[in-house]
Order: structure tokens, then sequence, then C-alpha cells
């Protein structure tokens, strides 16, 4: 009798939800990609020394760099510049032949289901504005995220889930979490951050001595309490976001605790995602993107994945070393695994940094610890699934990285791209706020026609 009751009250609030701005909604174009794993690389990860090599570099190495690549470094770097070439190897990777960094053997048996864009432009150079505008279309935050915009137009699949979840590293990037805040969306449709190490969720069963029932009365009688006061005040958009909250709290209680728990996974899969191996880092960012796949599996909307690390001013060989040493087989872990289940067809992947790194570098000249600076002008990424295209190289940068010369387009473009393999129309996915109508490319802009398949 008594689960048969609690069983009841958590079927009405979810309805509850599915009737409100959680409610499943149609795509607004034809698209295969349901699903969005956002890998983000903060710090800035070298396109030059990853999937961009430049063999001009190898020529030039500790030749004067006579003029900064932007602004800022022109501010913030007074003595000699030098070129620097690129301290890694490189192979030929798959039937597209793509040059890409020797130290990413396994990523390299999944180039063919990727579209690698090297025609794309930042506008800041400084990791909390570029971040921001990365993850948000605005340079100074305070916008909704890009996982808060798809959750706004498509709505969440599964009621007992976040919609958009967040997976940090040890720290959150530079910004902090403004950088999937839900901005002036509602509430609802902010990230969900689950913690990188311990119990992803803390307080996920309830205390000893609580049980089910009496949780369930306690919230119905502060769900009570709260309506009367949203009556009275029903421009308190907040008010309804926090009742919903405790709501997915009382259901994820359900459900959360078995999509977390990755101890019933394979050996084999645990080994393909670099989990328990001997680099901790690869062990760390290999459960959180087995964690981003259970999260898809079971329905989350959009799921970003954070890799710290990537700022690597001086001794690059070393600094992206341990990075790609790090990202290697989980990142090719994941993608095998999503074709492996046929999930990539309906899930987008995406692997971005808020910009991409120098050419030259501001170092005493014969110094071997050099590395690379900020660029905005130069950035590589790559797109896999969900409707991208595969197998492709899209636009190039200069002979030594410095500028994107072909297929080049703003950040602005680039988001429109991205819902639209979402099945989203960046010109009819608005919100009025502040008398006017916003969208996530603040301006309109072009989708970017040779990413998609």
């Amino acid at each position: 009798m008594g689960l048969g009751s609690i069983a009841f009250s958590a079927i009405l609030a979810a309805d509850d939800a599915r009737a409100g701005v959680l409610s499943p909604r149609p795509q607004q174009l034809p698209a295969k990609a349901k699903h969005c794993i956002f890998l983000l690389m903060e710090g800035g990860p070298s396109h030059i020394d990853t999937f961009d090599p430049k063999p001009k570099l190898d020529q030039l190495h500790m030749t004067k760099f006579q003029k900064a690549v932007n602004k800022f470094e022109a501010n913030m770097n007074t003595g000699e510049r030098y070129y620097v070439k690129s301290p890694f190897q490189f192979r030929r990777a798959g039937q597209i032949g793509i040059e890409m960094n020797s130290s990413l053997p396994n990523l390299a048996d999944c180039v063919d289901d990727m579209c690698f864009y090297r025609g794309l432009k930042a506008e800041s150079v400084n990791h909390p504005t570029a971040l921001y505008h990365l993850n948000t279309g605005n340079q100074f935050g305070g916008d909704p995220a890009v996982g808060a915009w798809v959750s706004y137009g498509l709505g969440t699949v599964n009621q007992n889930l976040p919609s958009f979840v967040v997976l940090p590293d040890v720290a959150y990037p530079q910004g902090g979490s403004a950088n999937w805040s839900n901005g002036f969306l509602p509430p609802h449709y902010q990230g969900t951050p689950l913690r990188p190490a311990g119990s992803p969720i803390l307080d996920m069963t309830p205390p000893p001595g609580v049980t089910s029932s009496r949780q369930r009365a306690g919230l119905d009688f502060l769900k009570t309490l709260n309506q009367s006061h949203q009556q009275r005040h029903p421009d308190h958009a907040d008010l309804a976001a926090r009742m919903e909250s405790y709501e997915l709290a009382f259901r994820m209680q359900a459900e959360m605790p078995g999509v977390v728990d990755i101890s019933k996974e394979s050996k084999e899969m645990l080994a393909l995602y670099g989990i328990g191996g001997p680099n901790k880092d690869a062990d760390a960012l290999g459960r959180r993107c087995l964690l981003a796949r259970r999260l898809i599996q079971n329905g989350v909307r959009f799921v970003q994945v954070i890799n710290m690390g990537w700022d690597s001013h001086d001794y690059i060989d070393t600094a992206h070393g341990v990075r790609l040493a790090a990202l290697d087989k989980p990142v090719s872990g994941l993608l095998k695994d999503l074709k492996r289940t046929g999930l990539l067809d309906e899930t987008l992947v995406v692997w971005a940094g808020e910009f991409g790194r120098s050419p030259d570098n501001g170092i005493r000249r014969g110094s071997t610890a050099w590395g690379r600076d900020h660029n905005a002008n130069a950035m590589s990424v790559w797109l896999a699934g969900g409707g991208a295209k595969r197998g492709a190289i899209v636009g190039a940068t200069d002979e030594v990285g410095g500028s994107a010369v072909e297929v080049v387009h703003p950040l602005r473009d680039f988001h429109v791209t991205l819902l639209r393999l979402l099945g989203l129309d960046d010109a009819r996915l608005r919100y009025l706020h502040a008398g006017r109508d916003k969208q996530l490319s603040q301006v309109g802009g072009e989708w970017i026609p040779q990413l998609i398949g």
C-alpha cells in the first residue's frame, strides 16, 4: 500500500514535469543527432601539435618572429619572439590520410568517422572570456550555455535524470559554473555538475532511518507551501525551478545510482576506455567518458566532459605529451563504444578548446623550454557522429598555423552548425529577455555546410 502511493505520487510529479518546461519537443529541422557529448579541452590545445602540423616551422625554428600573433600578446610580451617547431612526431592515419600526432595511436583508428575542421576563429585570447564565448556565445558570461539552449529547444527524454550534465575535471574551468549556466533561460535548463571523485552526487541515497514514504510526505508538504507562495508571486521562476529540482532529486535516487555505477561494465569495456590502467589521468578521463556514454544511453540530452591542463606556454613536449597520453584511450574508447552500440548515429561528439596556439613563443633564443602562446586566429576542432561529415578535413591554416585561411568561420557560425546538427534552427530558437528576442549566436550566423554529412 505504501509503495503504491509513493509510486503514484512520483508518476504524478513526472507528469507535471512532462507537461511543463522539460517536456520533450520535436526537432525544428530534420537531423540525426538526438544527444551531444561535448569534450572541452580547457586551456587551449595546440592545433599545430595535434591535428594540423606545420613542417615549415622545422625550417623557421628559432628564427625571429617579426610581429605578435594578436594584440594581447603584443601587450603581454615585450621581449623578442621566435618561431618554434613541434617537438612531436606525426603520422598519416585513416583513408583520409590526415597527419596527426603519433601519440594518439588509438584515436588514429577512428579518424574515418571524424570531421576535422581547421578554419575556425575565436575572438578572445583571455581564458575566461574565450571559454564563455565557446560555451555560451557571449564573451562576458551570463548567457545560457549551449547545453542549456539544447535542453530548452528539445526538452528532456528521461524525467528521472537531468537534461544537461557536466562532468568536471579535478577543478572547474576558468570562469567556473557560468560555463554551464542557464543564463536568462528558466533555471530548469542549467547544467548539473557531477563530482569527479567519490560519489558523483552527494546524498544520492536517503540517510539511515528515512524511508521513501517519509521523504515523499516531506516533499509533498513542502510542495504545498511552495505552491501557495508561488500563487502569490507567479513571476518568481526560481521557485518553480527549485520545486522541480526537489522532485527531480527524489526521482534521481531511483535511477541515478545505477547509471553512475560503472562497476558492472566488463573488464574489456573498462580497458577500452583506459580505466584501471597505469595512467591515472587516462583512468580519470576514461571514467568521465564512460559515464558520458551511460548518461546518453539513459536519455540525457547534453553531456559536457571537461579535460584540464592544455595551457602550455613552455615545455610543451612534456605538458601536451601528458595530456595526449591521457586523452588517447578514453576518447577513442568513447567513439568506438558509441559506434559499437549504434549510438554514434544519434550522438554528436564535439572536441574543442577555447582557442588555438601560436607558431611562435616569447622565449630566450636557444632555449629548449619553448611552448606556445594563445592564438584566436586559428584553432582546430573535430566532430563525430550525429550527422557530421565522416572522414573529412575541412578548412586550412597558413603555412605556419598562425591564421585560418580556408573555409574560415567565427565561433557563432560553429554554434549555429551544432544546433543544426541537433535539429535546431538558431534563427527560431529564441527567448524573449530584456525586451528583445535572444539567441545563442547573439546576432545570427550561418551554418557551415562542409561539416554536415
